[in-house]
């Protein structure tokens, strides 16, 4: 009797969690096609309306950045090797062959 008990209770949790995704599903795409108004701060003029760029879009001397900020190459396998097992060696924690073997 318990069994049935527990297979009852977690159908209709199961029941409520498929509706509830359903009516999320749903709600994201009406609000994705909802424009809404631009938000303005009533006590600075249209003038002064001028929000900053985030500081990681700016270079040393406060211009913008033109270039692209992420640029991928492709890189081999032994290329990428080599250089981890550089900057590994290069690491100030690093011991040397000789230290190791003492």
């Amino acid at each position: 009797m318990l069994h049935l008990l527990y297979i009852l209770a977690f159908t209709i949790l199961a029941f409520i969690a498929v509706a509830n995704l359903i009516r999320n599903l749903i709600m994201f795409s009406f609000d994705k096609e909802r424009t809404y108004p631009a938000m303005r701060n009533p006590y600075i003029s249209s003038k002064q309306q001028f929000v900053p760029p985030h500081p990681e879009l700016l270079d040393n001397s406060g211009n913008l950045i033109k270039e692209p900020l992420l640029v991928m190459r492709s890189i081999n396998v032994d290329d990428a090797r080599e250089q981890l097992d550089a900057l590994y060696e290069s690491s100030p924690g690093h011991k040397r062959d000789s230290q190791e073997e003492k």
